[in-house]
């Protein structure tokens, strides 16, 4: 009898040994896979594809040209970058501090790249709507070449109203006839002394780029 009791003993002893064992196991591999890392959102194909471009516009108070950064699918840039940063710029800014110069109403007729200038045909709008002034003329021009010369491949801009290139805004202060360059490179400001330089657009201080490039189209 104390035979069977004794082995009885030993049989719940392995018994409640490979209950706790078990346990155990069962335990670890639970936290173990609690502790995984889990995977980060994918990101998409859309966000793969996203660039920032620099628009400027003007800001309200003190009247200078600043960049404003705006997320571009890459895809429109690579088939059309000059309309598509043009119409971008046409657009308001997120910035609340800034402001488009840009005249409303005005459309992106056609933008290609000739040597390392951009011809830009704008509709009518361009000229008609715009408020007038020098300096605010000034402006939506530098607005305009300094957005486009962040483009590498960029050193100045043309601009035609209607396919024409010997246009002039209302006041006749400022001509249309020549390309414009940008400036400083690593200024955004719009300075009258440089503008006035560059502006002269009856004058023969052209770059050596620009009449080139005037002469062979």
């Amino acid at each position: 009898m104390n035979k069977k009791l004794f082995i009885a003993i030993i049989i719940i002893l392995v018994l409640c040994i490979i209950g706790i064992g078990g346990y155990l196991i069962f335990k670890n591999t639970g936290n173990s896979n609690q502790n995984e890392i889990e995977p980060q959102e994918e990101i998409s194909d859309e966000q793969m594809r996203q660039t920032i471009a620099t628009l400027y516009y003007q800001n309200k108070e003190t009247k200078e040209l600043m960049p404003e950064g705006r997320m571009v699918d890459s895809k429109d840039l690579l088939s059309d970058p000059y309309s598509k940063l043009m119409e971008l710029l046409i657009e308001e800014p997120k910035n609340e501090k800034l402001q488009s110069v840009i005249p409303q109403g005005t459309r992106v007729l056609k933008a290609e790249l000739k040597g390392d200038i951009v011809y830009l045909d704008l509709s009518k709008e361009f000229i008609d709507n715009h408020s007038g002034g020098q300096e605010q003329e000034n402006t939506t021009i530098y607005a305009i070449v300094n957005t486009l010369t962040e483009l590498n491949e960029v050193n100045g801009v043309k601009i035609l109203i209607n396919g024409r290139e010997d246009q002039k805004f209302k006041d006749n202060k400022v001509s249309l006839k020549n390309a414009f360059v940008r400036i400083e490179k690593q200024n955004n400001n719009v300075k009258d002394e440089g503008l006035n330089n560059t502006m002269q657009n009856n004058t023969n201080t052209n770059t050596n780029t620009l009449t080139n490039n005037q002469t062979n189209n």
